[in-house]
């Protein structure tokens, strides 16, 4: 029962955040990737602090460090170490890849230096900024989607 309800909530807790990164890749990079220096500065900085500090990122990150965690521990007592373990447990190191490490280490401090700037005169190097911000987007999407598709399959062997 553990293993089932750690299953199901780590396929919930990636679908919602696997569905968060599917907006920022496909709806707002094109719309702010295309902006001009002034225009990216300015969104980024009307943008950014509420993302940053959104319930919803906080929330949803804890669900996937936990209910993963659970799930192994369930698997662990029924003493199930087969394909749904390993798929569980490598699904639980892309999320703590992505959503964590990639945020924390590489989003975060590439977020400080564009809220660091002057909206209005933003720095001759700003693409740079721009491009690691699409880029972290989509690396953690990329481990979002595999994490989602490990815990779908684990569920699946595991109660199918």
């Amino acid at each position: 029962m553990i293993a089932e309800i750690g299953l199901g909530l780590s396929v919930v807790a990636a679908g919602l955040w696997s569905g968060l990164l599917l907006t920022v890749t496909t709806i707002l990079h094109p719309l702010y990737g295309r902006q001009d220096a002034v225009g990216f500065a300015t969104e980024m900085r009307r943008f950014l602090p509420i993302a940053r500090r959104s319930p919803t990122n906080y929330i949803l990150v804890i669900a996937l460090l936990l209910a993963p965690a659970v799930a192994l521990v369930g698997l662990w007592i029924e003493q199930s170490f087969g394909a749904a373990f390993v798929l569980t447990a490598t699904g639980l190191a892309a999320t703590v890849t992505g959503p964590l490490l990639v945020s924390r280490r590489l989003a975060e401090p590439n977020y400080a230096v564009i809220l660091g700037w002057d909206p209005q005169h933003p720095p001759g190097d700003w693409r740079v900024a721009r491009d690691r911000w699409l880029r972290h987007n989509w690396l953690r999407a990329a481990l979002t989607w595999t994490a989602f598709s490990l815990f779908l399959a684990a569920a699946y062997v595991h109660l199918g």
